[in-house]
């Protein structure tokens, strides 16, 4: 069994690192996710006891106190942190400047969906999976 510190990486390309003891998360340790968010906590026998998940652009989960993109506030974290853009110029996503996206095609979160091919490539244009 798995045991001291170690990284162990999933089948869904989610990465640990940090402690284990006995085959299992213990003490220390994240969860590092492909679509760059990870979660940080503290772990017994697997489960974790606290934690906190930040998102890829930085933004850190709040639980309780959670007032990003709400219903009273709609900017992305993007526009929290360097305002908003002038009249006229909209943010259609969080990343500014936004992904490029081939005509005629989809920004599914990990790659682009065409609807013609029914294949999902990633952001460099290799092939993902077919939908």
């Amino acid at each position: 069994r798995m045991e001291g510190e170690g990284s162990y990486r999933l089948p869904t390309g989610t990465e640990y690192r940090g402690m284990l003891r006995d085959g299992m998360f213990d003490g220390e340790g994240e969860l590092l996710f492909p679509n760059g968010g990870i979660y940080r906590a503290l772990w017994h026998r697997g489960v974790p006891t606290q934690g906190k998940y930040t998102f890829a652009d930085g933004l850190g989960y709040e639980d309780k106190k959670w007032h990003y993109c709400d219903g009273y506030d709609r900017r992305f974290y993007t526009e929290i942190c360097s305002g908003l853009k002038p009249a006229g110029i909209s943010q259609l996503t969080n990343l500014d400047p936004p992904r490029k996206i081939p005509v005629g095609c989809y920004d599914c979160g990990d790659g682009f969906y065409n609807p013609e091919s029914r294949v999902v490539v990633d952001y460099k244009l290799r092939f993902l999976r077919n939908a």
